[in-house]
């Protein structure tokens, strides 16, 4: 029998209270001015942290004006998009904006109910689903004050919920250790994968002195630079774009599909890539990153932004965007990128760049090993946040169970 087993069974054999929020606990009412609170003592829903995430120091603190007053020992729920779960257990006093609840508990139950007990039955998941369903508004989803004092939570003698306090704060602790050895661990790893990929691509792509024809890219294909579009030119739905500040980030060797549209009015004043095409970026904030590039093989065309060109020929699409991610086209490349304070990458610079053409077959063949061991690494790299996330879902689970009581008999 576990050490809550015994307590419940010495102190609440027969279950526990249960009862509505508001019976227990208000929302402070006390005003403070503004000008009494800095960084450290104002909370805005804004510093408020995700996913019980606690709170952050504020960037922004109102110049007049009053605030809500909160206390240490307050509950701070931000009451704007429920389903981010932004809440905090006030260790300092202060004030808050209007879109802060503090819920703090009534003097008559305060040798009855501790606050860190309380904060953990406010952050269950179980409340947020709760508060999600009464919340109102469609973008910007508000919870309802009054249904979350109606919300029933139990109330077990003060051993229980110390008790279960103290585990679930040493459950926290070794929650954090573990999930810090695990990431730092699984980010070996997938150094350790990206080195030995990088080097079994430089090998694929390395090839014996006349052993395949080594052609200008210029007398390979042709480039085609885009137009300029910027972020107001995005819509929900409208033309596929590839924006050039994505392919640093968003976008591995090739791409079928894009996450930006543009407004379909601009379709005539744009440029596109082909199925097919190599779409390379020529700026970037070091000379890696200049001459990045993503293969397009989705349907249709694609607009491209002008601070990047199409490259469209007659090769394998994948094994040219392989082949620009070596080591070779790399040191290659250099030699061409202007430093300047941005550095740039001219169609006439990387048109003199010369690059292997073995058979077709061959590069499609490269291109099958390549595309599995990148896989390989990718999927590691999903594994890492995956991994965590059941870390963090066998937590809730585990805190959700501990705050689960048999309602005792009315």
């Amino acid at each position: 029998m576990s050490r809550i087993d015994e307590l419940i069974a010495e102190f609440c054999p027969d279950g526990v209270p249960h009862v509505r929020l508001g019976d227990v606990a208000a929302y402070s009412k006390t005003r403070i001015s503004a000008s009494a609170v800095d960084g450290e003592t104002f909370v805005g829903v804004d510093n408020l942290q995700p996913n019980q995430g606690g709170r952050t120091s504020s960037n922004y603190v109102p110049k007049s004006g009053y605030l809500t007053e909160y206390r240490a020992g307050d509950v701070l729920i931000g009451n704007i998009r429920p389903y981010l779960k932004k809440i905090w257990l006030a260790t300092n006093s202060g004030g808050c904006s209007g879109d802060v609840l503090a819920v703090r508990i009534r003097d008559s139950y305060s040798t009855t109910l501790e606050p860190e007990f309380l904060y953990r039955i406010l952050s269950s998941e179980a409340f947020f689903a709760y508060d999600m369903q009464y919340a109102k508004g469609a973008k910007m989803p508000r919870g309802s004050k009054p249904m979350i004092l109606k919300y029933r939570i139990p109330v077990p003698p003060l051993e229980v919920q110390r008790e279960i306090v103290r585990i679930l704060d040493l459950f926290t602790t070794l929650e954090a250790e573990l999930e810090a050895e695990l990431e730092a661990e699984l980010e070996a790893e997938l150094e350790a994968r990206r080195r030995q990929y990088a080097h079994y691509r430089d090998s694929l792509l390395t090839f014996p002195e006349g052993g395949v024809r080594w052609v200008p890219m210029g007398e390979v294909g042709e480039f085609i630079r885009g137009r300029r579009f910027v972020k107001t030119d995005f819509v929900d739905e409208g033309i596929p774009a590839i924006h050039y500040g994505e392919i640093y980030t968003q976008y591995g060797v090739s791409a079928r599909s894009v996450g930006t549209h543009l407004r379909p009015e601009l379709a005539s004043g744009l440029r596109y890539a082909s199925h097919g095409d190599v779409v390379i970026v020529d700026v970037g904030e070091t000379v890696e990153d200049v001459g990045k590039c993503v293969a397009w093989l989705g349907d249709g065309d694609v607009a491209i932004h002008d601070h990047s060109f199409a490259f469209r020929h007659s090769q394998n699409p994948a094994f040219i965007s392989y082949y620009l991610q070596s080591t070779a086209f790399q040191r290659e490349k250099a030699r061409y990128v202007a430093r300047t304070k941005v550095k740039t990458l001219s169609m006439p610079g990387i048109a003199k760049i010369t690059i292997p053409l073995p058979p077709l077959e061959e590069q499609a063949r490269i291109v099958a090993i390549l595309d599995s061991f990148d896989a390989l690494v990718n999927d590691l790299s999903v594994g890492l946040p995956a991994e965590l996330a059941a870390r963090r879902k066998q937590y809730e689970y585990y805190r959700d169970r501990l705050l689960t009581f048999k309602e005792a008999a009315a």
